[in-house]
């Protein structure tokens, strides 16, 4: 029987190409819908969340939208897929815009990289924009047929700092090692862009439609 899987919209992403790498790696088997409504993503299978932009746009998007309760309940009830500011409005708060007050799911926070960081002698750009290792701190579902410390695709400037350590599950060294994927038991959420990332995030996409927590 298909699954439905969910690709949130709150006006901030780039939902179309998030949306054909989902579609591509689903094939038949799988229905995609693209949407803002409460109630299709509460009806879902499985939820993917992404996102870029700013912290307090993020935030006020999905106030207007009326979305922030159906992002939580999605995030601790179903096959969940966070991606980029996706993975950082779960936090609790952002040092972004002087200070945002975020979705509080998870304790933590959103930092800012240091400034001046150097890396081989060289001085880093922020924010970080290309291709970069993620080592895999622990097994995972998502991670089958991911070699490790793989390159994925990143565009930031802002990372997670996650009160638990147990829930880390990727690190990535820009400057500092910083906590690029997160995962609980249905929850999976990446600072890189799979959808990006060539062969490797078509992999990972079509390991979280397989994934069964």
């Amino acid at each position: 029987m298909p699954k439905s899987i969910v690709v949130i919209d709150y006006g901030m992403g780039n939902l179309r190409s998030v949306s054909k790498a989902i579609e591509h790696v689903a094939g038949q088997q799988h229905r995609v819908h693209v949407t803002d409504q409460p109630r299709i993503i509460r009806e879902a299978d499985r939820v993917v969340f992404p996102g870029q932009g700013a912290a307090r746009d993020c935030m006020a998007a999905l106030s207007e939208h009326h979305l922030n309760e159906a992002v939580l309940v999605a995030a601790r009830e179903k096959p969940f897929l966070g991606i980029c500011m996706g993975l950082q409005v779960l936090m609790e708060s952002s040092e972004e815009n002087g200070g945002t007050e975020l979705l509080g799911m998870i304790p933590g926070r959103v930092k800012r990289f240091p400034p001046n960081m150097l890396q081989g002698g060289r001085r880093l750009k922020i924010p970080q924009m290309g291709w970069n290792q993620v080592y895999q701190v622990r097994e995972h579902p998502l991670w089958a047929g991911i070699p490790q410390d793989t390159r994925f695709y990143f565009v930031h400037s802002y990372y997670v700092d996650p009160g638990d350590t147990r829930i880390i599950a990727g690190t990535t060294g820009f400057g500092i090692d910083f906590t690029s994927v997160i995962a609980t038991e249905n929850l999976f959420a990446t600072q890189f862009h799979p959808e990006k990332s060539a062969g490797a995030g078509l992999q990972l996409l079509s390991n979280f439609i397989n994934w069964s927590p």
